[in-house]
């Protein structure tokens, strides 16, 4: 089995935790900001503790970065910054499961950034599980029953379809910025280049979401520190998980990686059923069956 497939489900299964802990954030301490810059923050010197202790350890050189390297990084990292946000905002408008079901749009449009910016197109096979994907995060996005139903265009225009589709389209630049940064680097291992390229971005996130608290909602600083407990779970996770995303980019396309991501979602419903005690429905259910025949089309492609 290609490294790359476990190593995504790994990635998907930290992530999931990672939004289950910023969501208490969100709804009992934090602002979306403070809640999206207690992950940056804590979760910075754990990963650059990691790199160093390897390099340490291994003998091996720091890559060599270049302009394209900076480019990709810092577009990334901001864009995965204001995505993080919008899926935070999320949580107060929608139950968790569909909070997190909205911005996978980030599938399809991950693939549609990768072929404009790197050049990387996908197979019939793979457009065809993103395809099943995409009609399971219709049928998961669904609102939930007892929700006042909406005429189309107030349901397509409103504030909780617009943070969904935002952060679907900045997580896929965000996915193919990472990407292209950690092609970008001159020498090293795919370890070494992804937990590199992870500890320059989480850093260069840190850095612009702490100029933003400063300037806009000071008193969050010392929320966020005096909520470590809970904010240094959120570091850990995101170190893993990230360390997981960022490996797998430097070893497949942005596109297939996204796409077998969507593993998340099953976690997510078990999440909400087993623990937030979320009742689901039928539809959910048939969304997650078309989830799975979405996964298993990639890893037979895979294989």
């Amino acid at each position: 089995m290609p490294l790359w497939i476990p190593v995504t489900l790994a990635a998907a299964f930290m992530q999931n935790l990672r939004f289950l802990l910023q969501r208490h954030l969100k709804v009992t301490t934090l602002s979306t900001a403070g809640a999206t810059w207690a992950r940056f923050l804590y979760s910075a010197p754990l990963v650059a503790g990691l790199v160093a202790g390897y390099v340490a350890l291994s003998g091996a050189v720091l890559p060599g970065t270049n302009a394209r390297f900076w480019g990709f990084i810092v577009s990334g990292g901001l864009a995965q910054i204001v995505a993080t946000m919008c899926v935070v905002a999320l949580f107060g408008r929608r139950n968790f499961a569909v909070g997190i079901t909205l911005k996978k749009t980030e599938v399809m449009l991950t693939a549609l950034v990768g072929l404009l910016v790197l050049g990387e197109a996908v197979s019939i096979p793979v457009v065809i599980a993103i395809g099943f994907g995409f009609l399971g995060v219709v049928l998961l996005s669904d609102p939930p029953k007892g929700d006042v139903v909406l005429p189309w265009r107030a349901r397509l225009f409103n504030a909780a379809s617009g943070y969904g589709l935002a952060s679907g389209l900045l997580f896929g630049v965000s996915a193919v910025g990472y990407r292209g940064a950690s092609l970008a680097l001159e020498g090293g291992s795919v370890f070494l280049r992804a937990s590199f390229t992870l500890s320059v971005a989480t850093m260069v996130q840190t850095l612009a979401l702490l100029a933003w608290l400063a300037l806009r909602e000071r008193d969050e600083i010392g929320k966020v520190l005096a909520s470590w407990r809970v904010s240094s779970l959120v570091g850990v996770t995101s170190m893993l998980g990230s360390l997981g995303w960022f490996t797998a980019f430097t070893l497949q396309t942005a596109a297939l990686v996204k796409a077998l991501g969507q593993v998340e979602l099953l976690f997510t419903f078990l999440f909400s059923v087993f623990w937030l005690k979320e009742r689901s429905t039928p539809k959910e259910i048939a969304g997650l069956v078309l989830i799975v025949a979405s996964l298993g089309l990639i890893v037979w492609r895979a294989l």
